[in-house]
């Protein structure tokens, strides 16, 4: 069975997406809403890694490492300005979409296997995540037409 495999996948990714809401909470903390937003995003990720736990035990499996080689490649080095900021965000973006895709895999695995309180976690957890990503899109459209059009 490989489902403790994307059990810790999505807790990793979960771990590196909080991380990276908090970084771009620090790196661009003078726009308005950032700081407090991505900050509250963050703990919503690092409190499913935390709930998460028992179910990683559950079903153990080996680490990956491929959630903090994709945090690396996005979030190389601190970016500052407009464009950074469409670029962090954009970037946020793809990881969130990451945890995303891992809560749609699991929840079918969890169904499968009759596991209810597996479901349970991934659904919660999967509107949580729909939540940040709805958030992510709005500030990019919002944040795009001033960054690309307006010269600095």
């Amino acid at each position: 069975m490989h489902i403790g495999n994307y059990l810790s996948l999505v807790q990793q990714s979960e771990q590196q997406l909080s991380r990276a809401f908090s970084q771009v909470a620090d790196h661009h903390g003078d726009e308005p809403d950032i700081y407090q937003v991505c900050q509250t995003l963050s703990d919503w990720s690092r409190q499913h890694t935390t709930e998460l736990q028992p179910l990683v035990d559950r079903y153990r499996s080996d680490k990956s490492d491929e959630p903090e080689r994709l945090s690396q490649t996005l979030f190389d080095k601190p970016r500052t300005g407009g464009l950074a900021l469409l670029r962090d965000l954009h970037d946020l973006y793809l990881l969130a979409t990451e945890v995303e895709l891992c809560w749609v895999v699991l929840l079918q695995a969890a169904r499968g296997l009759r596991d209810q309180e597996l479901e349970s976690r991934c659904e919660t957890f999967d509107k949580t995540t729909k939540r940040q990503l709805t958030w992510l899109m709005t500030r990019i459209k919002q944040a795009a037409p001033q960054t690309l059009i307006v010269a600095d």
